[in-house]
């Protein structure tokens, strides 16, 4: 079995069931963080219509908390999901700015060690990540 995550006809991603059931309920549970919608309606005869402009804002706002955060655990927790959510920003022909901009140090997310404060998120390790998820990810 398996699920559908679109915009319109244009499919996104064709996961099985388990992983898109995973990746909503993820999102649901990321979407506080970040304080917006994720833009993924409820499932319909196993498709999720996605708002464009709505997970195309949820998805820029979790790369800026990725990138502007210091935390490693964090970055760790929000990584798989948020490089997921890139690929299929990008298959509707869209861009996540944040990706782009110069991040800096979110005080929330800040995590110090015997060297001081630990470095930002790398937005090459989310960019390969995301190649990577990329060739994974079925239409």
């Amino acid at each position: 079995m398996s699920q559908c995550f679109q915009v319109g006809d244009l499919v996104l991603w064709h996961p099985t069931s388990r992983v898109a059931e995973l990746f909503v309920r993820t999102s649901e549970a990321i979407a506080p963080t970040v304080g917006l919608p994720t833009g993924i309606a409820p499932v319909v005869a196993d498709e999720y219509e996605i708002d464009l402009d709505t997970f195309t804002a949820f998805a820029d706002a979790l790369v800026h908390r990725y990138l502007s955060s210091s935390h490693t655990i964090l970055r760790s927790l929000l990584e798989g999901f948020t490089a997921t959510a890139l690929v299929m920003v990008e298959r509707a022909e869209r861009s996540v700015p944040a990706l782009t901009g110069t991040p800096t140090l979110d005080p929330r997310d800040l995590q110090v060690g015997p060297a001081g404060i630990s470095p930002l998120g790398d937005a090459e390790r989310l960019r390969a990540l995301a190649e990577k998820h990329e060739r994974a990810m079925p239409v």
